[in-house]
């Protein structure tokens, strides 16, 4: 039970339910950092946090690529602007 108790002090145990979600955590924890209001240790928890984030971010999008890459035979299209 010990685990249990201590998981909501250790952000860097839960994973982000989808992109969208990470991005916003990592958008909330720069705006916090960058705000210098925290302790030392936070700011250590913090940027841990936020390259645990940036690698899932980073990976969804690399699936993603290879996704679209798939659907356009194996070439990355370059976008087009309908506009």
């Amino acid at each position: 039970m010990p685990k249990s108790a201590s998981a909501p002090s250790s952000p860097s145990a839960r994973e982000p339910e989808s992109y969208e979600s990470a991005l916003a955590e990592l958008d909330r924890l720069v705006q916090s950092m960058e705000s210098a209001q925290l302790p030392l240790d936070q700011l250590l928890d913090g940027y841990r946090r936020g390259a645990e984030l940036l690698g899932f971010c980073r990976a969804r999008l690399d699936a993603v690529e290879q996704q679209v890459r798939m659907l356009d035979d194996g070439q990355l299209k370059p976008w087009s602007d309908p506009s």
